[in-house]
């Protein structure tokens, strides 16, 4: 059963401007195992990161490292969770999450739905 779908979009070139002016917000935003991609995926793991907390109901607590997107080599994006971001899909029921990226055109995006059994 669907518990809920988010999406994302996000302009690369004003996100990476942030980034520039303001660098430590990369460690801010994104866990070790997210940092070694190219900057236009930097901006499609944020709108994901957004999307997964739309999918969870946006609540306001959630920690940016409380959730991480991984490459999978031939598949979809996997998303792990723990902290305040864990809590949250279990409190609402949700055992895994379906997400899907892109980044064209100046534009990155993520659309995630949260799911259970």
């Amino acid at each position: 059963m669907i518990v809920g779908v988010g999406i994302d979009v996000v302009d690369v070139a004003r996100f990476l401007a942030t980034l520039e002016r303001a660098p430590r917000l990369v460690e801010k935003l994104f866990t070790p195992a997210e940092r070694d991609v190219p900057p236009s995926s930097l901006a499609a793991r944020f709108a994901a990161k957004e999307a997964i907390a739309k999918a969870l109901g946006a609540p306001g607590d959630l920690q940016w490292h409380d959730a991480t997107v991984h490459r999978v080599t031939g598949g979809p994006p996997l998303v792990e969770i723990v902290g305040t971001v864990a809590a949250r899909a279990a409190e609402l029921g949700v055992d895994r999450f379906h997400l899907s990226l892109s980044h064209d055109a100046g534009i990155a995006s993520a659309i995630a739905v949260a799911e259970r059994d």
